[in-house]
């Protein structure tokens, strides 16, 4: 007999804390347990988002094992756009306005440097408010991406 309330007691402290863990105020175990089912899916769907993220921004452009860090900031009316590589890329400004160009961007103003690796920064200007930080960082790296793809 005391067996099973201790059973009854560790079940019922194991769904409190699945209680607690989920913010559930489900008092019933169905609910409690339809909760935590809830939260599960959301963490599955923050996951999947979080590595969409990771996998969009971090295209590959290793055939030429061009390590290139691309960072966009948003700021007043534009964006800041920092692109840094290890090694000089002929062409590869060229293909970065480009994508500027087709993004609707005006460079408002930009620092570049080609000597031993490539480093760009630019502060674009949108023309209108329709596009954010991660199309401007999707646009750069697709543009990398294409540069690398003509070099082969």
């Amino acid at each position: 007999m005391s067996s099973s309330r201790d059973q009854k007691k560790a079940l019922h402290e194991r769904l409190q804390r699945l209680r607690a863990i989920t913010n559930s105020t489900a008092i019933h175990k169905a609910s409690i347990i339809v909760d935590a089912s809830k939260y599960i899916e959301e963490l599955k769907q923050k996951v999947a988002t979080l590595n969409q993220e990771i996998g969009t921004s971090s295209i590959s452009i290793d055939q030429h094992h061009l390590p290139a860090q691309v960072t966009v900031e948003t700021i007043d009316k534009g964006f800041l756009i920092n692109v840094l590589s290890e090694q000089n890329c002929p062409g590869l400004l060229v293909s970065i306005l480009e994508a500027f160009e087709n993004l609707g961007l005006d460079v408002l103003d930009a620092r570049v440097s080609c000597t031993d690796n490539f480093q760009l920064e630019a502060i674009g200007g949108e023309s209108d408010d329709s596009i954010d930080a991660q199309v401007v960082k999707q646009a750069v790296l697709q543009a990398i991406q294409n540069w690398s793809t003509e070099q082969d």
